[in-house]
């Protein structure tokens, strides 16, 4: 395995001029707010696709853009809310890693010094096509060394986001949770078809679940999101159910407390890392000390926010777009006052000027070169 070196001169990207933590730092900090691990992949993303493609004809696409995604995704959008974000990782020895490597660490100032090259191994690669709100996906690849993917002792951090898989547990979770770090989780779908929170031992060094209602109600056998949440706090202090359209519902176990938060209606582009997207608000607002119903404000907000552009890391919100979405929204005719005193909380928070929202967002893609 290697190391990549800085690239001489590089400036890495700073999309967020706004620190959520100010104000709580101290000399004595961690030195990652975030740290994460997982694999990367090589997302490839179609968009403008009137319909799924179909069996023995050829689709054009009307847009095409391509960036890092899988774990990426997460690290992106807890870097782009101000987060100093630590990602530990397997990448790929060929172009695909390479520009991933590069786009994570100079273009979103990620700290990738716990990550790996691993020679002989080839990136993974999804092609996601995105079409009426929905998205097909085609992915090849090989595991990478379980060894090379997750650090054997995770740095220092205020936070850890785990992804859990059932059947499955990661030293690197609890070695995080006894060092202090907040581990917040959630968990893809159950292959096995057992849904057994017994199959997801490193649940008890978690402090937050985040499963989405499918997910919820499967682990707890409940025909309800609300009380799938509820039986959830039981076996952490913190349940959060994300509801799709109908927002998310959050249980604190410790205090009783719970928070229904509707979803922001909007259309629709790719979905793809909205999921990412909401835990990465979510643990913003949890780190910067926000009550409940905040935080699940923002994570709907930040995730209504990237599921307007297409692609994972592509579409994960900044403080900009934040900010330009609150001045918009609050000069439209027409508006529930009820809706907006729901984020009124933003106005102390955002930066007094804004720019204008919807933004023009670049479009990164393989094969530019920058004009010399």
């Amino acid at each position: 395995m290697t190391e990549r070196r800085h690239a001489a001169g590089a400036e890495p990207r700073r999309s967020s001029r706004l620190d959520p933590l100010d104000g709580l730092r101290d000399p004595h900090d961690p030195p990652c707010d975030v740290f994460l691990t997982g694999t990367v992949f090589l997302d490839i993303i179609f968009t403008g696709l009137d319909s799924a493609p179909v069996r023995g004809t050829e689709s054009w696409a009307r847009g095409m853009g391509s960036s890092p995604g899988g774990v990426a995704n997460m690290a992106t959008a807890l870097a782009r809310l101000g987060l100093r974000t630590s990602l530990a990782a397997a990448f790929g020895d060929d172009h695909y890693g390479e520009y991933c490597w590069d786009a994570l660490e100079q273009g979103e100032g990620i700290d990738l010094s716990l990550s790996r090259t691993v020679p002989g191994w080839h990136s993974p690669v999804t092609v996601s096509m995105a079409y009426e709100g929905e998205r097909t996906m085609v992915t090849h690849g090989h595991e990478a060394p379980h060894e090379l993917s997750a650090p054997n002792c995770p740095p220092r951090a205020r936070a850890a986001v785990a992804s859990l898989v059932p059947g499955r547990s990661e030293g690197w979770i609890a070695d995080a949770a006894s060092s202090g770090a907040r581990v917040f989780a959630d968990v893809g779908w159950d292959d096995t078809g057992r849904w057994d929170l017994a199959g997801l031992p490193d649940l008890e060094h978690c402090e937050a679940f985040l499963p989405n209602a499918a997910e919820a109600m499967a682990y707890t056998r409940t025909d309800c999101p609300r009380a799938a949440a509820r039986a959830l706090a039981e076996k952490v202090p913190l349940a959060v159910v994300t509801l799709g359209p109908e927002g998310a519902y959050a249980v604190d176990g410790a205090t009783g407390e719970t928070a229904d938060v509707p979803a922001i209606e909007v259309e629709a582009l790719d979905p793809t890392g909205a999921g990412d997207v909401f835990v990465a608000g979510f643990v913003t607002g949890t780190l910067a000390g926000w009550p409940l119903a905040d935080r699940l404000a923002f994570a709907g907000l930040t995730a209504a926010l990237s599921v307007q552009e297409f692609g994972g890391s592509l579409s994960a919100p900044g403080w900009a777009e934040i900010a330009g979405w609150w001045e918009k929204v609050r000069t439209l005719a027409h508006q529930d006052p009820a809706a907006l005193r729901r984020y009124t909380f933003l106005t102390d928070l955002l930066p007094g000027a804004a720019r204008t929202w919807p933004l023009r967002r670049a479009v990164p893609t393989l094969g530019f070169r920058h004009p010399v």
